[in-house]
């Protein structure tokens, strides 16, 4: 597959018009190095095609921005919308999930295609603040979906027995080694405030701000490493039935679950093919139940998302391993809490208090989730620096591993 460095976006954006068309570039240059058949596949249920997240996310500027907003705009084709819908029930009936991968049409370029089409007309838009507010809801929901193009493509090369890479060695996401001594930041508890306040972007699900009460507690300032991880396994961890959850037993047993996603001997399956494991670099792709189990094995746990989020308060989220816009996504120092993983807390994906979801289709973009999910703070490498913050509230089902997921420890003091 080619290098794509020549594709990438050559500064980082400031206005909204320079924001939009950066996290549009990016979005191309992170399909670049597919074949139209990478870019077609589909591994599992829980993943779509890059294909198909380079579709979505303009259907999404096209349906709700020009179709809404725009006399007389004119779909670029009638058709597509059943096929590059998600969720949006609003919006009528769509392909099933599962079968995103049966879509051979559009091809890659159609698609690209549309796209320059869709960035020409919203350019007219830009500059009206009648609309800004909906544009910065599209580029975070594109950078959401680059994130999971880069998890779903790592997952669906992984299925080649080949080990195709996307990028050359040295490149790619990755959590990166920090080889910091194990530290800890305490919190004395007491009512903090959490949750998003101020005029700045964020998801619906970040608020209202709120008060809780927190209990006297640390955080680990460091991710737990692969080293520990496979001081875990070689302690039985994945054979000894105490230190999990009753549904996570159920599931190490049914699924044959004895390492994290990716891992084989002493190497793991990376964008750049498989690599030598680096045992100082944090464990990723480890889901909920794993991670309850470790931190049980640990004496220590997991971290509420309020603990979490104390402490995160204090931390600069644009630092650490994350995706740069403006370059291919090269090796970063970690630094603070951002970066490298997603990192699981144990509590339940929930509405805050007085949460109400928006009006009309864009209501269904957080609230209808919450249920049988799990909150992850933080950052990984492969969410767009910038994007993260204290207060956002990613969530997962304890089952699923595709994503960077990893562990912070948390105790009581």
């Amino acid at each position: 597959m080619p290098e794509t460095q020549r594709h990438w976006p050559s500064a980082a954006p400031t206005s909204i018009a320079e924001r939009y068309a950066a996290t549009r570039r990016l979005s191309e240059a992170l399909v670049a190095p597919l074949s139209e058949a990478d870019a077609t596949l589909q591994s599992m249920p829980d993943a779509s095609p890059a294909k198909w997240h380079l579709a979505h996310t303009t259907w999404f500027f096209e349906t709700f921005l020009l179709r809404d907003r725009v006399p007389g705009y004119r779909l670029y084709d009638e058709h597509w919308p059943f096929l590059f819908n998600s969720y949006y029930e609003a919006e009528g009936e769509r392909i099933a999930r599962a079968r995103r991968g049966m879509l051979s049409r559009p091809t890659l370029a159609q698609v690209l295609g549309w796209r320059a089409h869709v960035d020409d007309a919203v350019q007219a838009l830009l500059g009206d603040p009648a609309h800004e507010a909906l544009i910065r809801l599209g580029i975070a929901h594109e950078q959401q979906h680059q994130e999971l193009l880069l998890t779903d493509i790592k997952h669906a090369l992984f299925q080649n027995p080949l080990g195709p890479a996307m990028w050359p060695p040295g490149t790619g996401a990755g959590p990166r080694a920090a080889r910091a001594e194990p530290q800890w930041h305490e919190h004395p508890g007491g009512i903090a405030l959490v949750g998003h306040r101020g005029d700045h972007f964020a998801f619906d699900n970040e608020g209202p701000a709120h008060r809780v009460l927190l209990e006297p507690f640390a955080l680990s300032a460091r991710l737990v490493t692969n080293r520990e991880w496979q001081q875990f396994i070689d302690d039985g961890g994945y054979r000894t039935a105490s230190l999990w959850l009753s549904d996570g037993w159920d599931w190490v047993r049914r699924e044959g679950i004895g390492a994290p996603l990716y891992w084989r001997a002493d190497a793991q399956f990376t964008h750049c093919g498989w690599q030598a494991r680096d045992p100082e670099a944090p464990v990723c792709h480890v889901s909920y139940y794993e991670a309850d189990a470790f931190a049980a094995w640990a004496g220590a746990r997991l971290p509420t998302e309020f603990e979490w989020e104390a402490i995160g308060q204090g931390h600069d989220a644009t630092g650490g391993n994350q995706l740069d816009e403006a370059g291919p996504p090269l090796p970063r120092g970690a630094a603070g809490l951002f970066g490298d993983c997603w990192q699981f807390t144990r509590s339940a994906y929930l509405p805050y208090p007085r949460f109400r979801p928006a009006d009309g289709a864009v209501g269904e973009y957080n609230g209808k989730f919450m249920a049988g999910q799990w909150v992850l703070k933080g950052a990984s490498c492969a969410t767009v620096r910038g994007h993260s913050r204290a207060s956002y509230r990613n969530f997962f089902y304890a089952r699923q591993r595709w994503q960077f997921t990893g562990v912070r420890l948390a105790r009581d003091v």
